[in-house]
């Protein structure tokens, strides 16, 4: 009889662990990579078997291309495009509501920055395209930057949500999505993947980053960042990170040089000018909109506005690079709860 209870007691606890063992044997990591959005996308993730990972992979890929033929400013038939060419006709455009998502989180941003993040910029940065593609890069004249201004105001755009519609309220108004949409579609591809029963991922969508649950007997993903210290020199930061989301933006090592001044690719919505300020901001948030979002505000808002910004963010998390005045020496700051999602104190 002792015998028999002995094992009796210990048969529940037969039967949980191992199925919890099988669970972590029976998934496989695999990984995709494609070029979509003009940037590189790959997605790390574990499933059953080759058949379903490759199905899982197609359908997200596809579920992107989608989203780029929404959300592009570069593709001509696009839903955004279409909104922009009705711009000042007066009326409400019904849009996909993929498009009706970002602009709305856009426009949130935008109230919260004071216009910092403004996504009608688009006149300023496909200026400042130009000028960076120049053999002779100049700077724009204040006469374009001024005419160019009036079109620029997050203000201008109304949305009305019972009927997933957009106006456009300026004629000859063009909208930027570059800093927002692909957090997005990396949310989208993890969703995509969760509704597929496929909950350990990593999605890389050209820097922006967005993880889903651990991989398996693992506390999270490692991500590493290519940062500098505050010597300049270049070191990898690692972070730990499970249902969350990271991006980085700036130009502190990606800029135009024009009359011996530095000029970033990220535009300041307020002047028209690429940002001088040479700055490589780091957001953690909950997921990848935010994240992707947030990186561009801060990155206009500069170290000591971003941080005060990001401070009352719940689950948010910020850490600047940037360049210190004449001297060019690289400053850090971060928030005080970056520190809990760095590796191993790395």
């Amino acid at each position: 009889m002792l015998k028999k209870g002995f094992l009796l007691l210990l048969l529940p606890l037969y039967l949980v662990l191992p199925v919890q063992n099988i669970r972590a044997q029976a998934t496989k990591r695999y990984q995709f990579t494609e070029r979509m959005m003009g940037t590189r996308f790959q997605i790390t993730f574990y499933a059953s078997n080759d058949s379903v990972a490759e199905a899982a992979a197609r359908k997200a890929f596809r579920h992107t291309e989608k989203l780029n033929d929404i959300l592009s400013d570069y593709e001509a038939k696009s839903n955004l495009n279409r909104l922009t060419i009705r711009s000042g006709n007066g009326t409400f455009v019904p849009v996909h509501p993929a498009l009706f998502r970002v602009i709305s989180k856009a426009q949130q941003v935008a109230r919260q920055t004071g216009g910092a993040f403004d996504i009608t910029a688009g006149p300023f940065t496909k200026l400042w395209r130009k000028i960076r593609k120049s053999p002779h890069p100049q700077l724009p004249s204040p006469e374009v930057l001024d005419s160019l201004r009036k079109l620029v105001d997050y203000r201008f755009i109304a949305a009305d949500s019972a009927r997933t519609a957009i106006a456009l309220e300026r004629p000859n108004m063009q909208l930027d999505l570059g800093g927002i949409a692909k957090g997005y579609a990396a949310d989208e591809i993890l969703r995509v993947l969760n509704d597929m029963e496929i909950h350990s991922v990593l999605v890389n969508a050209g820097g922006d980053i967005r993880a889903g649950d651990a991989p398996p007997d693992e506390i999270g993903w490692t991500v590493s960042l290519p940062v500098h210290n505050s010597k300049g020199q270049r070191i990898h930061l690692n972070l730990q990170l499970t249902n969350g989301a990271v991006a980085t933006s700036g130009g502190l090592f990606q800029h135009v040089d024009i009359d011996g001044k530095s000029y970033s690719h990220i535009i300041d919505p307020h002047t028209g000018l690429g940002l001088d300020n040479q700055s490589r901001v780091t957001i953690v948030a909950p997921d990848g909109i935010t994240a992707d979002s947030y990186a561009s505000a801060v990155s206009v808002l500069g170290a000591h506005r971003g941080r005060s910004f990001i401070a009352d963010k719940p689950g948010v998390a910020m850490r600047i690079e940037y360049k210190d005045g004449d001297k060019g020496e690289i400053q850090i700051t971060s928030s005080s709860s970056f520190t809990t999602f760095i590796a191993d104190g790395h």
